[in-house]
């Protein structure tokens, strides 16, 4: 059943609005893609803070241009398009995707948008072997961690030290 064109109207809205939030925006294919497939990536990708949404290309070239993106013709994007944004990663709607294109072939990265700069297949790939946000603010953390943690091991061995002479001191006696 077609859709309306207050329909449409709410879509490209809708579609405004968020790209105008996003940090990042990822086109993926979704041809052929069951609906069980698609309510699983969609719950998955709601669980990390990225929404998605199917959008027909002529309402998306609208959104792109009212939202000032340039740089990406959507009639080059091939199949039925899916959108993914995130206002708060830069990488999530990217990886997740891209893992679940592993699990499925029916998906496919096409090109993106990162902080308003148009982004090719390759380079949205590129991105999406990063590694997420909280895996980059552990591994800081461990970063930051790492001499402290070392200063107080250097300290804590010169007191095993002491307590290994005492201990042998005391079994030679």
């Amino acid at each position: 059943m077609p859709k309306s064109k207050k329909q449409k109207e709410e879509i490209l809205s809708a579609l405004v609005k968020r790209f105008g939030q996003a940090k990042s925006i990822v086109f993926a294919s979704q041809d052929g893609l069951t609906v069980s497939a698609s309510q699983n990536l969609r719950r998955k990708a709601k669980a990390e803070g990225v929404e998605m949404m199917a959008a027909k290309k002529t309402i998306l070239q609208k959104a792109l241009q009212q939202s000032g993106l340039e740089g990406l013709d959507v009639a080059t994007l091939t199949g039925s398009v899916a959108v993914a944004t995130s206002s708060t990663d830069e990488v999530a709607p990217a990886k997740i995707i891209k893992d679940f294109a592993k699990t499925n072939d029916k998906v496919a990265l096409q090109a993106g948008f990162m902080n308003g700069l148009a982004l090719s297949t390759v380079e949205i790939k590129k991105i999406a072997d990063l590694p997420s946000k909280q895996e980059l603010l552990a591994k800081l953390v461990g970063s930051l961690n790492a001499p402290i943690s070392g200063f107080v091991n250097v300290l804590a061995g010169n007191m095993r030290g002491l307590v290994n002479v005492l201990n042998a001191i005391k079994n030679n006696k």
